[in-house]
This record gives structure tokens, C-alpha cells and sequence, in this order.
């Protein structure tokens, strides 16, 4: 575990390393607020308990937001790692933009109320645990880069590979849905949907490309 290991970059300090636990932990939570709101929208629409997750998903981010802000001012504070700093600050960022994401998707659903037809509930369901998938394994990646940098080439392949899932699941959703007998408003509004979903295993990759060049940076 984590907290079992030290933390090749920050061993100096155990409050940093616990409080990128934390960090790393609350984007964990929200992947699978994420997920559990989006089958419950799927089923029961925009009731009580999705609002609650919406909130949830919110306070998680706002967290997550107060987390970053403090690693950074002690990277700087206590003149810790120079030559890694710009890319573990870079790191943070990036992973706050994939949470960003999540809250942003569950907030629309939760503003704009789409009706999805039942016929693509089980698509919609696919292409979230696709997109949630990349997002678990980014960040078993970002631990392992601050742990056991060996292993991070391992998560990111499955990152690559659920991000390339939720690709073809999203090109096939898109199909039938166009296909469907749904108007045209309805079928763009849909549209949308399934790209605030997919943006979410994308942004995953998006940094999953960055950290592949972080550790080759350490590596080095």
C-alpha cells in the first residue's frame, strides 16, 4: 500500500506524502461517484440520490482543489526535488482537469435532464465503466510514479487500453443512435452526452502521455 512505502521524491516530509495520498485517493472516489451517479441516472433519471452524488462528486473536487494549491506551496515552501518540481506540479494539474471533467459531465446531466432510451442504457453504462476504467488505472500510474516507478509503464498500457474501449464504444453508441427513430434535437442533445463521457477516458490519456514522459524523465 501507499502509506507503507516511501516516496522516493518527498521521503523528507510524511505531510506531503499523505496529503498526495489523499489527493490521489479523493480521484479515486470521485471515478467511482462518477460511475455509481451515471447508473443511477440511467435508471431512475435525475432523482434525489443522483443530486446527492452530483454534491458529492462537487465537494470531492473542491478537496482535491485545496490539496493541490497546498503540495505546491510546500514544493515551494521547502525548496523540495528542483529538478522534478515542474513535473509533479504538472502531474497535479492535469489530474485535477481529468476531475474537472467527471463534475462538469454529472453537472449537465443534472442541469439538462436528457431522456435516454432504454435501448442505449447498456451502452451508456459500457462506455462509463470504459472511461472510469482508464481513470482507476491513470491513477494507480500516478501513485506508482511516487512509489515504484516500475510499474507505471503497466498502468498506463491499460489506461491506453480502456481509453481505445471507450473509442470504439463511443463510435458504435453514436451509430445507433443516429440510426435510432429519436428527432434530430434528440439525437444531438444524446450526442453530447456521450462525448462529455468519453472526454473523461481522454483526458485520462491525455495525462497518461504526460507521465510516460515524466518517468522517462526520471528514469534518466
Amino acid at each position: 500500500m501507499f502509506m507503507k512505502k516511501k516516496i522516493a521524491l518527498f521521503s523528507r516530509t510524511k505531510a506531503l506524502e499523505a496529503e498526495i495520498e489523499e489527493f490521489l485517493g479523493k480521484l479515486s472516489q470521485s471515478a467511482l461517484t462518477f460511475q455509481t451517479a451515471i447508473s443511477v441516472y440511467l435508471q431512475h433519471g435525475a432523482n434525489g440520490e443522483f443530486q446527492g452524488m452530483v454534491q458529492k462528486l462537487a465537494e470531492l473536487e473542491s478537496r482535491d482543489d485545496a490539496l493541490r494549491r497546498s503540495i505546491e506551496a510546500q514544493l515551494y515552501r521547502q525548496t523540495l526535488i528542483p529538478e522534478s518540481r515542474g513535473d509533479v506540479l504538472g502531474l497535479l494539474e492535469t489530474l485535477d482537469k481529468v476531475h474537472g471533467l467527471m463534475e462538469g459531465g454529472l453537472y449537465a446531466l443534472s442541469i439538462e435532464k436528457p431522456v435516454i432510451p432504454e435501448s442505449l442504457v447498456p451502452h451508456f453504462q459500457d462506455l462509463t465503466t470504459a472511461a472510469v476504467s482508464a481513470v482507476d488505472h491513470l491513477v494507480l500510474a500516478s501513485r506508482a510514479f511516487f512509489t515504484n516507478i516500475d510499474d507505471v509503464s503497466d498502468h498506463l498500457r491499460e489506461v491506453m487500453r480502456y481509453e481505445k474501449d471507450a473509442d470504439k464504444i463511443t463510435t458504435e453508441l453514436k451509430r445507433t443512435l443516429f440510426e435510432s427513430e429519436l428527432d434530430l434535437s434528440g439525437k444531438l442533445h444524446l450526442k453530447s452526452f456521450v462525448e462529455y463521457i468519453d472526454d473523461v477516458a481522454d483526458g485520462a490519456e491525455d495525462v497518461a502521455d504526460r507521465l510516460g514522459i515524466y518517468t522517462i524523465k526520471r528514469a534518466i
